[in-house]
């Protein structure tokens, strides 16, 4: 039988790295037993190594307390603590490991190598009564390993829950220019949204250059899917089905997200994404969020369902609005790249930069508005992390951020694909989206929209991709509706796009939170974007004389 060896430590310390180290392997999500936190698993022929999130001891996330009620239960204890802060970090992680079998390793051990005396490790290894390991956990050799894997095999037993010797040595990160004030806030919301930017030209570039040859390869195909009998064409073919989107996958959804994970394990890896964390912190908090949150919304670029499942690691008193920031403004990888193939059709590609504007603008209004002042209040004294080392990232370090990230991509939003794309399929069949269209066509000139506008609205509310479904011809040649003019396009675009969570995105919310929480959510979000799509609106109205 396998020995379950559980990794402990605070935020950024490098539990995921030294297990991909160790093993050589990417890790695999799990549940932990008789709870709901997700974790990353790892086994080798001997060993199961288990990544708990981060532990941060004052905060109240769902995450760390269910991490520190989950150590008893396993064999053995991995306590990951940074070279950088010895003392501190045993004297708040040892109460949680006594009596436990285990080993204590020192990561970030590179940056203090000849800073602090071996006799002084040694005497704290036999106070603690366990092993210390002395690591750099992106680059440890082949003996390290079979030291640890042997130390592993035959654990002793934590015996101190704090240490009388003192290392007496820290090491904090240099200042740069993300604690400038000002140009440092400045310096990391540019970085912030580098990633979604850079995804999105990638595609433009993609589907500029070979969505002709993808087209054609399926055209034949879709003229055969659509001669089937009922309701299989529309599952399959027409305008909502697998094999009529499958184009957008590939060109759109498929390559921003790659791309978008690439960036993201270069910015979890070099230390960035804790940068960005401490030096956003302060901005965000009247917002209802702290530093961290920031993280979880950036996710949400890729995939709403993660990002939601992720705000476990949230503060109870940042959770809800961290949530709400994922199903209003972070615009997936579904819903982002519908947009740009809107913009595209339109010849209208600049008006990308003023959406994410007008995304971030009335995110962030809306959050201040949802938030009371006494959780802005505590929210500035919240417990986050302390800014990371930034250093160059390794290709080691890259590629298991990367593959997770585009695998999650391909177990989780690739089948949701499939799935809405089949519900589309058949509320087509059954004439729900033209009934709720005709239902819907008349408020659209309150936007000074045309009727048919309702449609995109409609189906953005299904599947986000849904709002480039309503608004382009089915062979994606150009705008279906008679819009003309920029502020319409923009407009109609906003509404589709954040009017309502996608159904997977609400299920989340409902499964993570409650259903109470889901209905109000959806309400405050109607009533903002429609206020806000009527401002976008009439402002291009009575600046632009916009008229149908």
């Amino acid at each position: 039988m396998k020995k379950s060896i559980v990794l402990i430590g605070k935020e950024s310390v490098g539990k995921s790295q030294l297990i991909h180290s160790l093993t050589g392997k990417s890790t695999l999500s799990e549940k932990l037993k008789g709870t709901t936190i997700s974790v990353q698993r790892c086994e080798t022929e001997a060993f199961q190594f288990i990544d708990t999130p981060g532990i941060l001891l004052e905060s109240d996330s769902v995450t760390s307390q269910l991490a520190l009620k989950e150590i008893p239960e396993k064999d053995c204890v991995l306590l990951v603590i940074s070279a950088t802060s010895i003392d501190q970090d045993l004297d708040d992680m040892l109460p949680l490991v006594q009596e436990k079998p285990g080993a204590v390793i020192v990561t970030h051990w590179d940056k203090m190598e000849g800073r602090i005396s071996g006799d002084l490790l040694e005497k704290i290894e036999q106070e603690v009564g366990v092993p210390l390991i002395k690591v750099d956990a992106r680059e440890i050799s082949a003996k390290e390993k079979e030291e640890t894997f042997e130390i592993l095999s035959n654990p002793q037993t934590f015996r101190a829950t704090s240490v009388p010797t003192r290392v007496k040595v820290t090491l904090k990160p240099p200042p740069s220019l993300f604690e400038i004030p000002v140009v440092g806030k400045l310096i990391s919301l540019f970085f912030l949204f580098l990633p979604a930017w850079i995804a999105v030209q990638f595609a433009i570039f993609l589907a500029d250059s070979f969505y002709d040859t993808v087209f054609n390869s399926l055209g034949s195909l879709l003229k055969v899917i659509n001669s089937f009998p009922a309701p299989i064409n529309h599952l399959l073919g027409m305008d909502y089905g697998i094999v009529a989107m499958f184009p957008f996958l590939v060109l759109y959804a498929l390559p921003t997200v790659f791309l978008f994970g690439i960036i993201l394990s270069i910015y979890k890896t070099s230390g960035l994404i804790d940068r960005l964390t401490v030096s956003l912190h302060q901005l965000v908090v009247p917002f209802g969020l702290a530093g961290r949150d920031i993280v979880r919304v950036i996710m949400g670029f890729g995939c709403n369902v993660p990002a939601v499942i992720s705000t476990r690691a949230c503060s109870a008193s940042t959770r809800g609005n961290c949530i709400s920031a994922i199903a209003f403004g972070a615009a997936c990888s579904y819903q982002l790249p519908a947009t740009v193939a809107v913009f595209a059709a339109a010849k209208m590609d600049y008006l990308v930069i003023p959406y994410l504007l007008i995304l971030l603008t009335s995110t962030s209004i809306y959050l201040w508005l949802i938030t009371p002042q006494e959780t802005r209040l505590l929210n500035r004294n919240l417990a986050i992390s302390e800014r990371d080392f930034l250093q160059w990232p390794s290709l080691r370090s890259i590629v298991p951020e990367m593959t997770g990230l585009v695998k999650e991509f391909l177990t989780v939003a690739f089948p949701i694909f499939i799935v809405i794309c089949l519900i589309a399929g058949l509320l087509n069949w059954l004439g729900a989206i033209e009934a709720l269209s005709a239902l819907l066509s008349p408020i659209m000139t309150l936007f000074n929209l045309p009727t048919e506008a309702a449609t995109s609205v409609v189906l953005g509310s299904i599947r986000k991709d849904g709002l480039a479904i309503g608004l382009l011809n089915p062979d994606w040649t150009g705008v279906k509706i008679p819009i003309t003019h920029p502020v319409q396009v923009l407009t109609v675009v906003y509404l589709a796009g954040v009017l309502l969570p996608c159904l997977v995105t609400l299920y989340s919310i409902m499964r993570e939170i409650s259903v109470r929480f889901a209905l109000k959510l959806i309400a405050r979000q109607m009533v903002t974007a429609f206020s806000f799509s009527l401002l976008i609106a009439w402002t291009g109205y009575l600046l632009f004389d916009v008229t149908l």
